[in-house]
């Protein structure tokens, strides 16, 4: 199994990105995918995930800025940041899930630097 993330990048404040993370070796369908990234007094949190059917589950400080999506022809998950603020300067992770074993840890990316500053 291989998640290769990529489009992490420095953007001034209130710029965007797009990360995209490239899964192989998987049924894509069958993985609830995410983005992580490091928190305070944790290993990793959510930042967003999706499930094959589309159904997205964010946290609160992503539900206007961020948006995920899949496409699952392309095996690839995505998400797309917008008014980006020097907080979410943070390496972001993806994650994929097996459907039946949501508590399980799953599969990790090695991760993508996000720098937000001017």
């Amino acid at each position: 199994v291989q998640l290769v993330e990529s489009g992490g990048a420095l953007v001034q404040p209130g710029g965007s990105l797009r990360l995209s993370c490239a899964a192989s070796g998987i049924i894509f369908s069958n993985y609830v995918m995410g983005w992580y990234r490091p928190a305070p007094g944790q290993q990793r949190e959510l930042v967003a995930s999706i499930t094959g059917g589309g159904s997205v589950n964010s946290a609160d400080s992503a539900k206007v800025r961020f948006t995920i999506s899949r496409d699952t022809a392309k095996n690839t998950v995505y998400l797309q940041m917008t008014s980006l603020k020097p907080e979410d300067t943070a390496v972001y992770y993806c994650n994929a899930k097996h459907y039946l074993v949501p508590s399980s840890n799953g599969y990790w990316g090695q991760g993508t630097q996000v720098t937000v500053s001017s």
